[in-house]
């Protein structure tokens, strides 16, 4: 009999009483296929190296995946990210084990870029305020001349960064008649030119934007790279949107600067600790709506979320490097891929 090709999930797939996490990630694919087992591990915050001793994959969600999580067997050869962020993940420990890091940037462009539209939408039309001042009566109704919201045509909408999710944003902004700027140096400058963004400096990018959407990826490189200087630049009137990672933002300079009335407010999907202490001060602000990391999550976005990781993980079972989006693709011309794609086809073929 030819061995099963084994999946792993991240015991946070699971709630305690067992049911599942998400029930729009359907696993039928993997639990139907006769020639996979599938099994959820014991919830760890970092995965310890012993639970994923006998896998082939591993579906991570939340649960941290650290050097030394890395299998002494050799045998785990593709981790598929559920999510577009990999900071949980040491991905030069993936690379030098020869295991491949995909996650599913696919499936939140459209989600993302969503959240990004209804949180400039309810910051600059201050919902929040005027949510509360409908369920003050009379009292509420009379205070609506001094909540004016602030109209969008003609403003100026600009994202740090424009990769998949940040381009995504600016085609759902165009409809509301503003100019648009941005500032990325890595973008992709014809498809910034088809977009009609203006490529400029992120000082200006501060200086300029009446809406400014954080859009890029944390690294060592953008930990706090919205700081106190970058803030100082912004004008009173506008509005900061972070539907990115939280540390991407100095929290602590955002907080004094929303405390001080110096930008007009912000919207916040993301926080740099989540949850927040009930004590953080910025949780008292009423310049500032708050979502707890979760704007995007739909439906349809998990349902699309699952099926890519499972896609993935089925690519490798078959012998063949994931088709989707490979964090560390240079693993895939080194000798411990290609040892784990032959140890792979090894185990699964049957007896003759």
């Amino acid at each position: 009999m030819a061995e099963k090709f084994r999946v792993g999930l991240s015991g946070d797939f699971r709630n305690a009483d067992g049911s599942p996490t998400f029930r729009d990630f359907d696993l039928a694919p993997l639990t139907t296929d006769a020639g996979v087992e599938v099994s959820f591990l014991a919830p760890e915050s970092v995965l310890s190296s012993s639970q994923l001793e006998d896998l082939d994959a591993l579906v991570l969600l939340g649960h941290r995946f650290g050097r030394s999580s890395v299998p002494k067997s050799g045998r785990l050869g593709v981790i598929a990210r559920f999510g577009v962020g990999y900071d949980t993940v040491d991905v030069q420990a993936c690379t030098e084990a020869g295991i491949a890091l995909v996650i599913t940037p696919e499936s939140v462009r459209r989600p993302v870029a969503v959240a990004i539209i209804t949180l400039m939408l309810a910051v600059t039309g201050k919902l929040a305020t005027k949510e509360k001042l409908a369920r003050g009566g009379a009292t509420g109704y009379a205070q609506r001349g001094a909540n004016m919201g602030f109209g969008l045509v003609g403003r100026t909408f600009g994202s740090l960064g424009v990769g998949n999710i940040g381009a995504e944003a600016f085609r759902l902004a165009k409809p509301f008649g503003m100019k648009l700027i941005a500032h990325d140096p890595f973008a992709d400058t014809k498809l910034m030119a088809d977009l009609g963004v203006e490529p400029v400096s992120v000082g200006d990018l501060f200086r300029r934007s009446d809406v400014l959407s954080i859009s890029c990826p944390l690294t060592d490189t953008t930990r706090h790279i919205v700081s106190t200087e970058l803030l100082a630049l912004m004008k009173p009137t506008s509005y900061l949107i972070n539907t990115a990672r939280g540390p991407v933002v100095d929290q602590k300079a955002l907080t004094k600067v929303l405390q001080e009335r110096r930008i007009a407010g912000a919207g916040l999907d993301v926080l740099e600790q989540e949850p927040p202490d009930p004590g953080d001060p910025i949780l008292a602000l009423d310049n500032v709506i708050l979502t707890p990391h979760a704007l995007c999550w739909t439906d349809q976005c998990f349902a699309h979320m699952g099926a890519l990781d499972i896609q993935a993980v089925l690519e490798y079972r078959d012998g063949h490097a994931p088709s989707g989006a490979i964090v560390n693709r240079p693993v895939l011309d080194s000798r411990a891929w290609q040892d784990r794609i032959a140890g792979l086809r090894s185990r699964l073929k049957a007896d003759t």
